[in-house]
């Protein structure tokens, strides 16, 4: 048996950045990982998807590039070719993980708990006073009929070429960053969502706001949408049955994704680590992201807090005893335009019944977004009615999951509305709309 500081089951952001710290720190660390270094974000997920959207926004801004006085005859679109700049970005990323983890000892197998704190991988064993379960997730099923003909999330990735129409099953994240992709590179795209509206923990307007800017660009989304049954059609094709608002409806296309959410993979032998899961299927944790088992820990998707990259980092520096605030935690969606928020949303503080004001500011009011040709989306910002306090912020508009980070900090340090409508802020920048929607918001809540 092999005695260390601390195992780490995982190589994502979680995993391989708390495996990192943890040397960095001098502690004896062991990092077991089944397939390649980065997890679901860096190799099927967060960055191969940022690249194509990057190829998607370049395909865009080329096709309407005569609007600013540039012409373009010509040009064509190659999906093929921007998978290929897509895997270069990931190896090149990939290795600099493995760099990362130079002084972490990395065990390529599939890690098991044989025991308390005991951790198998083929026929070594490994013990350590702490052990961290920093497994992920995976694609969840599509629960219809003939689901099987769908394809999920990681085998979109596995795929070179686009077909000319495309139904997507979910408007979350993932499938609102696919539909925006695929739509630039020509498909034609549906998109099926259950909630009553898309990206559905995002503030309402914001996400109204996204639905109406990609239905702009040839998206069509149909929100309130039951799939039940997916069948070959008489061509060839594939029939895609749902119920939308009482009535029955069909679409006949090409290709179905599954963008329906993601469950967690969680390590054989939870059982005989004392490892207990939630009724929702999750590893448990307490605030200190420890199971029910001492010693043991689970940071990012596979407890189901908050399945986010940079969530599971952070949850990763708590167990080694960093101070981070997980209760302001931003959230970014590389559409076209971009949709960001943090904190709380409208409907969040109604159902608190938590007393506020909310202001918004177009990005058409601001220098910077019209001089850009790209002045499409707002600013909602909302503050305490008593305190000013910054409760929340949601943004639909290009660059803002840039924007979001400056209420993030602002949130942190607990700077209220009129320290922050107190900040100087540069001309002409996006910035300026957030500090408008801040000293507006400001302005109703000293009004109340």
């Amino acid at each position: 048996m092999i005695h260390c500081d601390i195992i780490v089951i995982g190589a994502g952001p979680g995993g391989y950045e708390t495996a990192a710290r943890a040397a960095a720190n001098g502690l004896d660390a062991i990092i077991v990982e089944r397939d390649q270094p980065g997890g679901t974000c860096l190799n099927r997920g967060c960055i191969p998807t940022k690249a194509l959207c990057r190829s998607a926004e370049v395909a865009v801004t080329v096709r309407e590039a005569f609007d600013y006085g540039v012409s373009t005859s010509g040009f064509t679109l190659d999906y093929a070719a921007a998978c290929a700049r897509r895997d270069a970005v990931v190896g090149e990323l990939r290795q600099g993980v493995v760099t990362l983890l130079g002084g972490v000892r990395t065990v390529v197998g599939e890690a098991r708990f044989t025991g308390e704190r005991t951790v198998a991988v083929g026929d070594e064993v490994f013990t350590a006073p702490m052990v961290v379960i920093a497994t992920g997730s995976c694609p969840a099923p599509l629960c219809a009929e003939g689901s099987e003909l769908a394809v999920d999330s990681d085998r979109v990735l596995e795929m070179d070429r686009l077909p000319a129409e495309i139904t997507i099953v979910g408007g979350g994240v993932i499938g609102m960053e696919f539909a925006s992709i695929f739509a630039a590179f020509g498909s034609k795209v549906s998109v099926l969502e259950y909630c009553q509206e898309i990206l559905p923990p995002f503030d309402r307007e914001i996400a109204k706001r996204l639905r109406m800017a990609m239905k702009r660009r040839g998206v069509d989304v149909t929100v309130q949408a039951s799939v039940s049954r997916i069948s070959k059609a008489d061509d060839g094709r594939m029939s895609v049955d749902y119920v939308s608002k009482g009535k029955e409806r069909t679409i006949v296309t090409d290709m179905v994704v599954s963008a329906v959410g993601r469950r967690p993979v969680l390590p054989e032998g939870l059982d005989k680590a004392g490892v207990e899961l939630t009724e929702r299927g999750f590893i448990w944790v307490d605030g200190s992201m420890q199971t029910s088992a001492p010693g043991v820990y689970a940071i990012g998707d596979v407890n189901g807090l908050c399945m986010l990259a940079h969530a599971a980092a952070a949850q990763g520096r708590v167990i080694l005893g960093e101070r981070v605030d997980l209760d302001v935690m931003p959230s970014a969606v590389f559409t076209m335009p971009e949709c960001a928020m943090v904190g709380l949303t409208e409907q969040q503080c109604a159902d608190n019944v938590t007393e506020y004001v909310a202001a918004t500011v177009t990005f058409r009011s601001n220098g910077k977004a019209m001089a850009t040709g790209d002045a499409e989306g707002l600013v909602k910002v909302i503050v305490g009615k008593t305190d000013r306090r910054i409760l929340g912020c949601h943004i639909c508009g290009q660059h803002a999951s840039d924007l979001i980070q400056e209420v993030a900090v602002a949130m942190v340090a607990d700077v209220d509305s009129s320290r922050f409508a107190a900040v100087v802020h540069g001309h002409p920048t996006l910035s300026e709309c957030v500090a408008a929607a801040v000293e507006k918001a400001d302005k109703a809540a000293r009004g109340s």
